[in-house]
This record gives structure tokens, C-alpha cells and sequence, in this order.
């Protein structure tokens, strides 16, 4: 039993002792040097014995501890002292390789404590082997600059700053904040930045800022989700202030408004436009506020050009009563202090198509966040197998034209020769498009994350 219990060939176990939650594994190296390490002289002799604890993967579900007599040689050529190589061992670290390359995979799933629990490890290490093995997951993973740029904030922990490639609905980072200076240093590295055509935000000027900083030729488009969000809040701004002016009779007369007046008026159902019809026959200015709201909407809905969606935001403007201005008055605010960004919108319509997606994302990351880091969480987005959305490997077969003019080698054109000679060829990994939201959301919920 003691010599398979390892199941590594460099060692040779000696003992084994097993506690309730440790197994005691006593080896020796198996193969010890014959040479000196400096010169290569075979005349060397003992000068000493260390024990090193080495820790390996769990067995039967307790942790394991190596203990091996490392031996020190003299050389009698240079004089030199050197030790032998310890078989199997990550380097500057007191574990195999094996279980190094495990805590890697096992820390993109679970948290830090627990592997630091299982295997007898502390979980600094456990951190520092998880940085090591998100470095090197960085190398073999090329997320393609998106031409239609996505700069949203993500609430992990607290606020980040995720990027993502519109036109694919995936994710291409995930920044630890959203200042200017971190979204900026990240758009600079950028390999093939030029390819950025326009960038999608909301109206964070730290974004702003530092899109005009590194890609001042990119155009800035508001979210128009954002934009119009802005209405609902301040429809429900108007509620509340009115409500608070009710007595209690008026307000149960009142039930369930919020939920019917942030509804769409093409979405109300007969009853509800029926109920409606009675709140704003007894709260006039209530029934304003919904037609702000609505009409609104209407700016981006109805506009068929940047200079027709001006005119109707005008005449938006001066619509609204003064009695409602303290209400609407951010949303007034936000359009005018933004305003070349959020009419672009209606030159260039580009928008982040996935907001729902990433809501959904925010509150399930939210649940099984608990007890990760941000580093944990970005790495378990953005590189997990099977969550990256890719072209296809290989073309559509397609059937080529017999090209007469040239000349030929056997059945091949020289054109057609080349063509495979290429084929055969090593090719770097495609660059991928980035984490499909969809994909990503359904295997969280299904807790395959």
C-alpha cells in the first residue's frame, strides 16, 4: 500500500501514518544525483540530510504532507556543496506540481478558505498559486477589440467597470474600478485599438473622458437605456412627492400605481387604462407626469433623424410644467450637459443590447459572490472553459472556378498548392469575441460555475 499511495514515480514511500484528517507520507527520492552539479565530477560523497514537508493533493479526502529527506553532496573536484533536486515539486514552492496545477483549477470554482481547508494550505499561497494560473490563463486567451465598444458599470462588491463587444453580446473585461485612470490605461493596451469605431456608456464622465483621452477619433454614443431610465425615475420622483400629500384614503385609492405607471401605455392591459383613466381624472399633474414619461420614449421612438429627434426633444422641453421641473429637472440637466453624445445615437444607433442580460448577470453573481474576491470573480467571467463566443474554426466549403490560365502540377494550380502549404502551417489561436452573457448566466444559475 505504501508504495502506490503516492502514485509518483520520483518517490519511493517509506511510512505511512494516518490521522483523523492528515495522511503522514514518509519518502525518499528515488533517483539521486551522480555528478556535481557545478563541474560534473562523479567523485561526491554525503554532507548532510534535511527534511522537507512537501504537500500534495487530498487523499480520501484528507489532506497529505510528504516528508523527504533531501540529501546534501560535497564535491571533492570543486568543493562545492549542493543538495538534490526534489522530483515532481513546483519551484519556490513546498507542493507538487500537481497540486499547484490543481488549486489553479479548483480556485476558479471555489473560494480561497475552502481549498485552504482541504488541503492544509494557506490561503495567502492559495492566492498567490491563483494569480499565477490566471497569468498564464491570460496568455492563451485573446479577446478580439470589439468596433462597437461597450462601457457599462457591473455592481461586484462594488462598482466595476465592464467592457463588452456589442455586436456579439459577450464580455470582454471586467476592470477592479471605473476611473479614469484604470479605463484609461486599459483602452491604451489595447492591441489594434484603431478597430474601435464607436463605445456605448452611460453619462460617467471618467468614461468620457478617457475614450477622448486614447481614442479621440472613436464616437461616444449614450445608452439610450440609460437616457430613458432616466424618465421612469423621474415619474417615480413625482409619485412619491405626490403620495406623501395623500391621506391614507387616497393612497390605498392609489394601489399598485408604481407598477402601472412604469409600465409602457401600449403594454397596459383594459383594467389598468381604466384605472389609469381614473388616477389622472383625480391627480391631473400624476397623469402629466406619465405623459412626460411616455412622450419621452417617444423622442427615440418616433425620430426618424438626429435633426428631427432635436426638434422633439425641444419641444419635450418646453412642455414640461414648472410645477414638474424639480422632478425631470436631472433629465433635463443630463440631455443638455451630454447632449452631442446623446443624439449620436441617432446618427450611429448603437447601444448595450445586453442591459437586461447584465442586470440578470449583476444578481446572480451577487448571490454566489459571497466570500470571493474581485480577482476570483473576474477570472470565473472571463475564463472559464466553454464560455467564450468564437467564429468558426474552419470557412464554409465552397466551390472554386478551374483557373485555366495557370499552370498546374499534377491536379493542383500553383495557387491551389500554395493555398494548402499555408493550411498546414501552425496558426496562432483565433482571438475569440469574449464571454457570452447568455451562455454565462445559464450555466450560474444552473451552478455549474
Amino acid at each position: 500500500m505504501h508504495i502506490n499511495i503516492l502514485n509518483l514515480s520520483a518517490f519511493r514511500v517509506t511510512a505511512v501514518e494516518e490521522e483523523p484528517h492528515d495522511y503522514h507520507v514518509r519518502a525518499e527520492i528515488v533517483d539521486p544525483p551522480s555528478r556535481c552539479r557545478e563541474c560534473g565530477s562523479d567523485r561526491i560523497s554525503p554532507w548532510g540530510v534535511r527534511e522537507a514537508v512537501i504537500k500534495d493533493l487530498p487523499i480520501h479526502g484528507k489532506r497529505v504532507g510528504i516528508y523527504v529527506q533531501v540529501r546534501r553532496f560535497r564535491c571533492a573536484g570543486c568543493g562545492k556543496t549542493f543538495s538534490e533536486t526534489t522530483p515532481a515539486v513546483a519551484e519556490n514552492r513546498l507542493m507538487t506540481d500537481r497540486l499547484v496545477r490543481w488549486i489553479g483549477e479548483q480556485s476558479m470554482r471555489r473560494t480561497f478558505t475552502s481549498i485552504a481547508e482541504e488541503t492544509g494550505v494557506v490561503e495567502g499561497t492559495v492566492r498567490n498559486i491563483f494569480r499565477d494560473f490566471v497569468t498564464e490563463l491570460e496568455k492563451t486567451v485573446r479577446f478580439e477589440t470589439p468596433k462597437w465598444m461597450g462601457i457599462d458599470e457591473i455592481h461586484l462588491i462594488k462598482p466595476r467597470c465592464v467592457v463588452s463587444n456589442i455586436a456579439n453580446n459577450t464580455i470582454v473585461e471586467l476592470l477592479a474600478n471605473r476611473n479614469k485612470e484604470t479605463v484609461a490605461r486599459y483602452l491604451a493596451r489595447l492591441p489594434e485599438k484603431d478597430r474601435v469605431q464607436h463605445v456605448a456608456m452611460d453619462m460617467w464622465t471618467p468614461y468620457r473622458d478617457a475614450v477622448k483621452a486614447v481614442m479621440p477619433w472613436a464616437t461616444i454614443v449614450i445608452d439610450k437605456f440609460h437616457v430613458v431610465r432616466m424618465a421612469n425615475d423621474a415619474l417615480e420622483r413625482a409619485r412619491k412627492s405626490m403620495r406623501g400629500e395623500l391621506t391614507l384614503r387616497q393612497k390605498r385609492g392609489l394601489m399598485h400605481d408604481r407598477f402601472v405607471l412604469l409600465r409602457r401605455e401600449a403594454d397596459l392591459t383594459p383594467e389598468q387604462r381604466f384605472t389609469m383613466d381614473g388616477w389622472v381624472k383625480n391627480y391631473p399633474l400624476l397623469g402629466e407626469a406619465y405623459r412626460l414619461k411616455e412622450a419621452f420614449y417617444g423622442v427615440y421612438e418616433q425620430a426618424t433623424s438626429r435633426e428631427d429627434a432635436e426638434a422633439r426633444w425641444a419641444a419635450w422641453h418646453r412642455s414640461v410644467p414648472q410645477e414638474l421641473m424639480p422632478h425631470f429637472g436631472d433629465l433635463v440637466r443630463a440631455v443638455m450637459n451630454w447632449e452631442p453624445h446623446v443624439f449620436a445615437y441617432f446618427d450611429h444607433p448603437v447601444t448595450n443590447a445586453y442591459t437586461e442580460s447584465l442586470n440578470n448577470l449583476i444578481r446572480v453573481m451577487n448571490r454566489l459572490g459571497r466570500g470571493y474576491s474581485f480577482e476570483a470573480l473576474r477570472a470565473k467571467i472571463l475564463f472559464t472553459e466553454g464560455m467564450h463566443k468564437r467564429d468558426r474554426a474552419r470557412p464554409k466549403f465552397e466551390r472554386r472556378t478551374p483557373e485555366r490560365d495557370r499552370p498546374t502540377y499534377g491536379r493542383f494550380s500553383t495557387a491551389a498548392l500554395r493555398q494548402r502549404d499555408d493550411s498546414l502551417r501552425v496558426a496562432e489561436p483565433r482571438p475569440v469575441y469574449g464571454v457570452d452573457i447568455t451562455t454565462l448566466i445559464a450555466k450560474l444559475e444552473a451552478g455549474e460555475l
